[in-house]
């Protein structure tokens, strides 16, 4: 350990004695088998999951988990991908919806219609509930 780090666990060593004081017998003596178990593991950092856990893990993906920063950044990517995406698809379906108003409109204009057909109301019901959808 370096200085600044015998340093830091200096200070923190009173608060956890103190926090630990009214723990009972069973508690103590798990936590002193972990503290055994990690003193263990930092002599051979190579081994974080005990062998005999590592071949059971390997087939769940659980031995080599990529890293949190990974995860991170693939969820920002996809999360990026999904709104641009949808973004995208609003604007085709606008654009498509402009466009069938616009030869709507195009073949009405276009056509023989007397004028009084289009004042009629019967005939603008009809276009709202033969286009709306």
């Amino acid at each position: 350990m370096t200085s600044r780090e015998t340093e830091i666990a200096n200070k923190i060593t009173p608060y956890l004695d103190q926090a630990t004081a009214d723990l009972k017998a069973g508690i103590v003596y798990r936590l002193q088998l972990a503290r055994a178990d990690a003193l263990t593991r930092l002599s051979d950092p190579q081994r974080v999951i005990a062998p005999e856990l590592a071949h059971a893990l390997a087939g769940a993906g659980i031995a080599s988990r990529p890293s949190p920063r990974f995860n991170f950044r693939l969820w920002l990517g996809i999360a990026v991908f999904v709104i641009v995406a949808g973004f995208s698809w609003q604007q085709w379906r606008t654009f498509q919806d402009t466009r069938e108003f616009e030869e709507l409109d195009a073949q009405i204009l276009s056509s023989d219609l007397p004028i009084d057909a289009y004042l009629d109301r019967g005939f603008q019901n009809w276009l709202k509930t033969s286009f709306e959808h």
